[in-house]
């Protein structure tokens, strides 16, 4: 009988923020980085942590902002996703962890790709989650926020559609599902989120991150050299009914990665919520399997 590894829940301060996290595993284990996005946290990951834990040691920590980790003001901490990323690489180096894979969803995206790029080496494989990193991926959904990024105007910024509210939380887990797959959410996840991102000031620092949002699209082309350079193995997870992301997006991958595996699946833009027993199941295989075979194969 296989051994349950149950998660840890706790809190460090890194550079003076209380960065809350789950941790499951064997330290001596392969790590895998779980970055959530907009609106979650490393709840999202709850039923994927025990699983995992089986072939590596697991860490889902809280962004700033996000969670249980702390919410500084948009005057004490500057949300972007390259500070976000400098925050998770002071927290790493406390938890002990050099090498590791990296799960990449939404706001996760840009947040793991900082790290991967800026240290290449330390980067053991992609979980790639309905994140984006192409410009397949972006339809006209996209339009009005390209065109406030263009000109952040209070004309460009009228145009955007409203999601910095409780419908908008909701929609995240539940746009674009057909019933047989929307009756499986558990609305209690973006209740929590919802919770979490009416602390003060909360909302001014998620619009800062929105904006931030250009700069990860501009690295679109360093991240492709980033691919074809050092052809991370990677592992792509999907929600078909994504609304936000457009599944063209995972061909931006296939074009240029060798050691690609593609999962395509009945669900939306929060994947792990409906589908978290499939997807632990073939991460944990993806995980084992690089370890077991090297990197480079």
């Amino acid at each position: 009988m296989a051994a349950i590894y149950k998660p840890r829940h706790r809190s460090i301060y890194v550079n003076g923020l209380e960065i809350f996290y789950r941790e499951a595993g064997a330290v001596d284990r392969p790590c895998v980085l779980l970055l959530h996005g907009f609106p979650s946290s490393s709840h999202l990951f709850r039923h994927v942590m025990s699983p995992l834990a089986e072939v590596s040691r697991v860490i889902a920590p809280d962004l700033p902002g996000f969670g249980f980790s702390d919410s500084p003001g948009v005057d004490e901490y500057e949300y972007t996703f390259a500070n976000l990323a400098d925050t998770v690489e002071a927290f790493l180096a406390q938890v002990g962890v050099d090498q590791f894979f990296v799960y990449l969803h939404d706001f996760g995206a840009p947040v793991g790709y900082y790290l991967a790029t800026r240290y290449p080496e330390r980067v053991l494989g992609l979980i790639v989650q309905n994140g984006n990193a192409h410009e397949d991926g972006l339809g006209s959904q996209w339009d009005s926020a390209r065109a406030y990024w263009a000109d952040p105007s209070e004309a460009n910024r009228a145009r955007l559609p409203e999601w910095l509210n409780f419908e908008g939380v909701r929609d995240e887990y539940v746009s674009g599902l057909p019933e047989r797959v929307r009756v499986l959410q558990p609305p209690e996840s973006w209740h929590l989120d919802w919770e979490r991102m009416t602390r003060p000031g909360n909302l001014d620092a998620q619009f800062r991150l929105f904006r931030d949002y250009a700069s990860h699209v501009a690295r679109f082309g360093e991240l492709a050299e980033y691919h074809r350079i050092h052809q991370p193995p990677c592992l792509v997870l999907w929600g078909r009914h994504d609304t936000y992301f457009d599944l063209a997006e995972i061909m931006g991958y296939a074009r240029v990665l060798d050691r690609l595996e593609m999962h395509v699946y009945d669900a939306g833009h929060m994947l792990l919520e409906t589908h978290s027993p499939e997807c632990a199941t073939v991460m944990g295989a993806f995980v084992g399997d690089v370890a077991a075979t090297g990197r480079q194969l």
